[in-house]
């Protein structure tokens, strides 16, 4: 009797065993980022919003409002390294969007490989891009390793380093836009050829269709009130244009590069993210990820600024396209799909607005390798101390500095004198001062964040606030302040509640997020925590 007991419970276990309910997990993952989108575009916009776009987001998603660039540089490679890596340049290696190299004594571009080719365009070019310079897994990287490698992850953007470091290093595919041809194209990391729907979809030449069209404003130009006027001294033309001013029109260049600060660089992106979708059957078997960036706010942005009709325009035009995405989603997927939508970074106002409005605000050089060295040869007769400025960092030829005799603190805190006299510059730093933690927090910890050992400089020009890298015209980002790392973070679809969060949540706790839902193990290098007010 006791036998038969025995053999009737091993049976039913393993009956059980046999019909176990597999692991609940929507059927695609859709991170969005859209490139140098300021937390307050939500918001400066919100009145003129369709329904089924960004509001949508925030009527039926959850919005973390105060969410923040927890390191320093705030620019397109690390913010889209930090997000699906989990953790900052100090960790995953991607310290700019390009850095000195001390043992080949060149700049090296974040995704550029010499060891793969690129495919797409005719015959296989040698030298391509690749992520091999991310130095931790990513989100899709765990997802795959988590499903036996049945999920599908894909990178795509306008941008190479938006597609590319997403999507991490064992991605399916990852695609970005060709200037010459106005093709999406690949590396042989990913694939040896490109596969037959990304092929037809190119032999449609939409770019070319696209680059035809003139920006017109959607709304006659009298309606964009939370924007300054058209024409402004601190805007800065487009190339081909005399004037910074409606109608903007893209033919005039080489090739189809002009296409990328049109919106309709956004409606290709999107195109080709549809035809991945159907091409790869993403969502067909085991849970997918498709990481997705809109280029062009950005390469618009950084001529227009944040306060110019162009930029209200482009996000009441990306509204649209968003909303009409969120419902090709929903006849595809029904309620099992997860969305997060954020940025990589902000924008500075130019500061030639903010000096028209008696704000703080102005256009410095912050590098000044060349003056430095210049001054340091003369007095302390070496000839090239410095050795790059990349990313408004110093790299110091320590060896020669030692070869001179010369005490490398005398010439350091003869270097932070020179830079302290400069006007915009509110601080120049060395790295052993920051790691004893000289500058106030949060900013001190955003530099200990943003510093790798190996890639990062000795040491740091800290800009004052409201002080642009360059001249006042325009915009650009990379600073610690609230206007380059203040980003939108919105949840939506797939078990995600309605409702907002105030607390600070930092860039890097976005994937440890996404992994806590999906049930699989973090990035390796992550060191943000999980959003638990979303559940």
């Amino acid at each position: 009797m006791k036998t038969h007991t025995l053999l009737l419970l091993a049976m039913l276990f393993a009956g059980n065993s046999l019909f176990a309910q597999p692991l609940e997990r929507p059927k695609l993952v859709v991170g969005i980022m859209v490139d140098q989108m300021r937390w307050d575009y939500l918001y400066r916009y919100y009145g003129r919003y369709g329904n089924t776009g960004f509001k949508r987001l925030l009527r039926e998603g959850f919005s973390c409002e105060q969410t923040m660039i927890n390191y320093v540089p705030s620019v397109t490679a690390c913010g889209h390294a930090a997000v699906y890596t989990g953790t900052g340049p100090a960790v995953n290696g991607i310290v700019g969007n390009d850095w000195y190299d001390r043992k080949s004594g060149k700049s090296v571009y974040c995704v550029y490989d010499s060891a793969v080719s690129t495919v797409g365009v005719g015959k296989p070019v040698a030298g391509g891009m690749s992520p091999r310079h991310l130095m931790s897994t990513t989100i899709g990287d765990e997802l795959r390793i988590a499903t036996g490698f049945q999920s599908r992850v894909v990178g795509i953007a306008l941008k190479d380093r938006a597609a590319i470091l997403p999507a991490g290093q064992g991605a399916n595919a990852a695609f970005w836009y060709d200037d010459a041809n106005g093709h999406f194209i690949s590396s042989t990391w990913y694939m040896d050829s490109l596969p037959a729907w990304a092929v037809a979809f190119n032999k449609e030449q939409r770019a070319a269709k696209y680059i035809q069209q003139p920006w017109k404003t959607l709304y006659p130009v009298s309606s964009y009130t939370a924007s300054t006027a058209d024409d402004k001294h601190y805007e800065v033309p487009l190339p081909g244009e005399d004037k910074p001013v409606f109608i903007h029109r893209f033919n005039q260049g080489k090739g189809y590069d002009l296409l990328k600060y049109s919106p309709l660089g956004n409606t290709l992106t999107l195109d080709f993210a549809k035809a991945a979708i159907e091409g790869y059957d993403l969502g067909r078997a085991a849970t997918d990820m498709l990481a997705l960036s809109f280029s062009t706010p950005d390469i618009a942005g950084h001529s227009f600024g944040p306060d110019a009709i162009e930029m209200e325009d482009m996000y009441l035009r990306l509204d649209k396209e968003l909303g009409e995405f969120l419902r090709w989603l929903d006849q595809r997927y029904g309620n099992d799909y997860l969305v997060f939508l954020t940025a990589d970074h902000g924008a500075i106002n130019s500061p030639g607005f903010l000096q028209d409005h008696r704000m703080p605000g102005m256009g410095e050089k912050l590098g000044r390798a060349a003056v430095l060295n210049e001054a340091i040869s003369k007095q302390w007769g070496i000839p090239q101390a410095i050795l790059s400025d990349a990313g408004s960092q110093l790299y110091l030829d320590t060896a020669a500095i030692s070869r001179a005799g010369v005490p490398l603190a005398g010439l350091q805190q003869f270097i932070k004198a020179q830079l302290k006299a400069v006007p915009g510059i509110g601080d120049a730093v060395s790295i052993e001062e920051i790691h004893n933690g000289y500058l106030p927090a949060p900013f001190n910890d955003m530099y200990i964040n943003g510093w790798h050992a190996k890639r990062s400089g000795d040491i740091m020009v800290v800009p004052a606030p409201g002080v642009k890298n360059g001249s006042i015209m325009g915009t650009t980002h990379g600073t610690m302040y609230p206007y380059d790392t203040h980003i939108p973070l919105i949840w939506f679809g797939w078990k995600i509640r309605h409702g907002s969060s105030y607390r600070s949540i930092g860039m890097t706790d976005i994937a440890a997020t996404v992994c806590a839902l999906l049930h699989i193990q973090m990035p390796g290098g992550t060191t943000g925590k999980v959003i638990t007010e979303i559940f």
